[in-house]
């Protein structure tokens, strides 16, 4: 009994073998805490001063340029300077935008445009942030625990999301946007703090400084895997097309169920625990390309039952389900990356990584709020389910690698591994 319980629970070995594993995991546990405060109450607050769905998913046009140029230049960043310091500016920055938006809310009048300029200050920092902390990740972890390492991160993410979104809704409907934004910033002052205690991640003595054409080096390595591109162009298709959370305000209202606003926003992640819980059994697939596909496939179906139903508790099953095939699919992705980029290239490609799974929801956004302003809510979210279903299909069968990818025979894979081998065997010598 006891062995089939350990091959379901999650593998602790990342956990157990690195200690700046365990600092970024609680360190990104009470940064995601604090930040799922803040997403939950700058779209309510713009809703509470404008009532427009569109004027909501304008969030994310807003935020997407941002995110794509400071995405690609902290991708070449991180390969050229220290990731600690990086990550340590960077996280303070983000605290700062937080001080903002208290500073804003406590007004008698708070103002619209300070919202959205926030919301491209963090998508700023973020684009340069998340290359620094994605390519550390192969580098603190052992290459046959990058699996158990991701399930790991997704579930620390996840309690994050299902705490932040629930609280934030109960914070900002009895005591207003102000205690979230206040609890944002305790999180980033607690994050610094850990963030302090990293050991250095100074870049390889020949990395070059950042330039266009060090990006435009990684564009072309990434263009030339066809694993790699599957990887992303179907992560950007499911979250272009099904990434409804912008206007489930909207929906809330449409089901008569405003109550369970905050439950929608952390059903998905409740989901995609359950699945990081019994994740023991993906250490030991080597067929990552069959869990991107499905796992897309699978959320794009979820959304589109949630568009169709009209029980509120139907609805957050199926939300339920849609994170669960979310995870699913973000744990073969970041397998695929972190087993096989070169160290050299890490950080660069992990600059593309951050375009892959963040511009599809800053475009889903606006995509939903355009079209819910249009046809009504519902049909905003199921007709993005469907379209998310029929492209994954369409790209799976344009990219047939992504399915055939073997963790044990892949080229790209067992170089990386043997580069780890090497790199590990030096330090002990």
């Amino acid at each position: 009994m006891a062995s089939r319980l350990s091959a379901i629970l999650p593998d602790l070995s990342p956990w157990r073998s690195s200690r700046d594993f365990r600092l970024l995991w609680v360190q990104g546990l009470v940064t995601y805490f604090g930040s799922f405060m803040a997403m939950i109450a700058l779209p309510l607050q713009i809703k509470d001063l404008t009532g427009s769905p569109l004027a909501v998913g304008a969030m994310g046009a807003v935020e997407l340029v941002p995110l794509v140029v400071f995405g690609l230049y902290g991708g070449a960043l991180a390969d050229a300077v220290d990731r600690r310091k990086l990550i340590l500016g960077t996280e303070a920055g983000l605290g700062l935008l937080a001080v903002i938006l208290l500073v804003n809310a406590l007004l008698p009048d708070p103002m619209l445009w300070p919202l959205y300029l926030v919301a491209a200050g963090v998508s700023a920092l973020a684009g340069l942030q998340r290359p620094a902390l994605d390519s550390l990740m192969a580098r603190i972890v052992p290459h046959d625990q990058l699996t158990a390492a991701a399930a790991l991160n997704a579930l620390r993410w996840q309690l994050g999301a299902i705490a932040g979104p629930a609280l934030a809704g109960l914070v900002v409907a009895y005591a207003g946007h102000a205690p979230a934004y206040a609890i944002t910033i305790l999180g980033f002052i607690a994050s610094v703090l850990l963030c302090l205690r990293l050991a250095e991640a100074p870049p390889a003595h020949d990395a070059e400084k950042p330039s266009l054409r060090g990006i435009a080096e990684g564009a072309r390595y990434a263009w030339s895997r066809p694993v790699l591109l599957g990887t992303y162009a179907i992560d950007l298709a499911a979250m272009f097309f099904a990434f409804p959370n912008t206007i489930f305000p909207f929906l809330a209202d449409d089901l008569d169920a405003e109550w369970a606003l905050g439950l929608m926003y952390a059903a998905g992640s409740v989901g995609s625990v359950v699945l990081s819980l019994t994740s023991g059994w993906t250490s030991r697939v080597r067929r990552h390309g069959l869990l991107v596909v499905f796992g897309a496939a699978g959320w794009g179906l979820a959304i589109a039952a949630a568009g169709w139903l009209s029980s509120v508790w139907l609805v957050l099953l199926c939300l339920a389900f849609a994170g669960a095939g979310d995870m699913l699919s973000g744990l073969g992705r970041s397998t695929i990356w972190n087993q096989t980029i070169p160290e050299e290239l890490r950080g660069r490609l992990a600059g593309i990584e951050v375009l892959s799974y963040s511009v599809g929801p800053q475009l889903g956004q606006v995509r939903a709020g355009a079209l819910a302003g249009w046809t009504g809510t519902r049909p905003a979210i199921w007709s993005g389910g469907v379209a998310c279903v029929a492209s994954v299909g369409l790209l799976a069968a344009a990219l047939p690698k992504l399915l055939t990818y073997d963790a044990e025979t892949d080229e790209d894979a067992v170089r990386r591994r043997a580069q780890k081998e090497e790199a590990a065997a030096a330090v002990r010598a």
